[in-house]
């Protein structure tokens, strides 16, 4: 691991040499020739600076909202406070998986950084062995005290970043909605929402077993048309609907067998009470939910389109008022939040809810922003990106702010208990939340902690009453005790696992999806877990469960 570590260390000299050598050529024309960043002396970081600076990054925009960056007030507020000007180099979101491949690739598209990489694990390994970003470990200790605070008080953060020779590669993001087994994220696209408005029309109890959920789909079923006349619904009523790999019932047959279930559709590990790591689809328990989600189909008890559906039909069917019970991260994406309730656990052989892996820290992006080797004063770079950071600045960076010339705001100005400045979210009407945000935030390198809340910001109402719907409905039946943490695997295990992991899970969720359809023989099972171990299922376990011992180990 040495060697490899050499390697980047020789890359990145060499990587910065030749971005002099090309800038020195170029006569400054392009790429990063805007920033006069190794004019500051490091000693002397301080904001605002007494000379304006000016310094260059990427930056990725909701397509649709506003192009230029530094017109937002977000960024026009830090340019007053900070006396720091950036260069922008502004990238629509629907074409920034092709450009900043392109921009990475080029020395002279390069910026000092790149403020919303969103790069996963085997980009940042890739760009550190090219040389074209840097370790800021050191950085963060000197130059970022807001950051050092929040990898002080949680180091897991901290660890989760570094990778196995202690490097930090990108800046993250950090955003705290509960924790643990309150955690917003504990519960993914799969919570199981009931009608309750056609459960109280037809006098029927909220079922609390799998036997009792099917007659209630039955009862659906059955009642189809007194629901359509009573409630005025155009189209046939869908007992229950979802799109089978995505907005998932995989909750629904947690019950089964040990209770493990199979939440996670990305990966489909999960880790038992004495940390083993296992693969979730190939337990009895999942053989037995596949087999009981494939009677309900065939009875005709769910959406014939599950396979096939695409967000905008699942969502169009659900503003019709069609569905008895849906699943997804908020009903109100799907209906509405009034006439239906999140259902809890059911009873098969067990209740359990198995929480989603990497949940019990809460939302986090390892690789949000990065430095790249053009920089000519990282220190400076890190010191302003610091300022993101900010337990005041956190909020606006992540959903937006106040004070817009706008009709719109998401926050406004208020005081907390004690007389401080608070962020408190405003109502906003008949406005999307979510389009408001993008028109507002910046997004970027950022930490929200949970007790920042009613101190510098307020919750959002939309993330308090799933958090509500988490702790009400589902923590006291999470009996386990872990999840697969956010580790950072080197280089070669990231590569050995990614071949892996393409072929293995896409089969895993193909055969999901033809099981419910199709049922399931001790034939077509036998080959099935044939077929999983052909595509490597020791190798793949085994090296997530060297990163599970290796991270409790430390």
């Amino acid at each position: 691991m040495k060697k490899r570590f050499a390697k980047r260390v020789v890359a990145a000299t060499l990587a910065a040499t030749m971005v002099a050598s090309a800038f020195t050529g170029c006569g400054g024309s392009k790429g990063n020739s805007a920033s006069n960043a190794d004019s500051v002396d490091v000693a002397d970081i301080h904001f605002p600076m007494d000379e304006k600076v000016t310094i260059t990054g990427m930056i990725s925009y909701p397509t649709g909202t506003e192009e230029e960056p530094n017109n937002r007030t977000i960024f026009k507020r830090l340019e007053d406070d900070t006396n720091v000007h950036v260069e922008w180099t502004a990238i629509p979101s629907d074409q920034w998986g092709d450009k900043i491949s392109l921009n990475m690739a080029n020395v002279n598209t390069l910026t000092d950084f790149v403020f919303n990489a969103g790069f996963g694990d085997s980009d940042l390994i890739r760009y550190a062995d090219q040389g074209v970003i840097i370790p800021v470990e050191d950085y963060i200790d000197e130059y970022m005290p807001n950051l050092k605070a929040v990898f002080d008080k949680y180091p897991e953060y901290r660890t989760m970043c570094t990778d196995e020779n202690g490097h930090i590669w990108a800046l993250p993001w950090i955003e705290q909605l509960g924790s643990e087994k309150t955690a917003i994220q504990t519960v993914g696209n799969n919570m199981t929402f009931i009608n309750q408005k056609w459960l109280d029309f037809l006098g029927l109890e909220t079922p609390t077993t799998v036997d009792e959920f099917e007659a209630v789909l039955k009862a659906f079923q059955e009642h189809a048309p007194e629901l359509q006349k009573e409630f005025g619904i155009d189209g046939d009523i869908i007992p229950m609907s979802c799109i089978v790999n995505d907005q998932d019932p995989n909750l629904l047959i947690n019950g089964f067998g040990d209770g493990i279930g199979d939440v996670d559709m990305g990966q489909h590990i999960a880790v038992t009470d004495d940390k083993k790591v296992i693969c979730t689809a190939t337990t009895d328990g999942f053989r037995k939910g596949v087999e009981w989600l494939h009677q309900l189909y065939a009875e005709g008890l769910i959406d014939p389109e599950c396979f096939t559906q695409d967000w905008s039909t699942y969502v169009a069917k659900g503003k019709s008022h069609r569905y008895g019970v849906c699943f997804t991260w908020d009903v109100a994406n799907i209906d509405n939040i009034n006439d239906y309730v999140p259902l809890k656990a059911l009873k098969a052989d067990t209740v359990n809810v198995t929480p989603q892996n990497g949940s019990f820290t809460s939302g986090f992006d390892r690789g949000r922003c990065v430095v790249t080797s053009v920089c000519k004063n990282p220190a400076l770079i890190c010191a302003w990106l610091d300022q993101m950071y900010d337990p005041f600045q956190s909020p606006q960076n992540n959903w937006g702010t106040y004070g817009e010339d706008d009709e719109f705001d998401i926050f406004e100005l208020s005081e907390n208990a004690n007389g401080d400045p608070m962020l408190k979210h405003a109502p906003l009407g008949d406005a999307s939340p979510v389009e408001v945000r993008e028109a507002e935030c910046v997004g970027g390198p950022l930490a929200i902690l949970d007790e920042y809340y009613d101190v510098y910001v307020t919750c959002p109402d939309d993330a308090q009453y799933r958090l509500d719907w988490i702790k009400d409905y589902y923590t006291e039946d999470m009996h386990n005790q872990y999840v697969y943490p956010r580790v950072f695997m080197s280089a070669e295990d990231t590569e050995k696992l990614s071949a892996i992991q393409t072929d293995l899970v896409s089969y895993l969720n193909s055969s999901k999806a033809e099981f419910i359809r199709d049922g399931i023989t001790d034939e077509s099972w036998n080959a099935y877990l044939d077929q999983v171990n052909s595509y490597g299922i020791d190798e793949y376990l085994a090296i997530y469960q060297q990163y599970l011992d290796a991270y409790y180990a430390n």
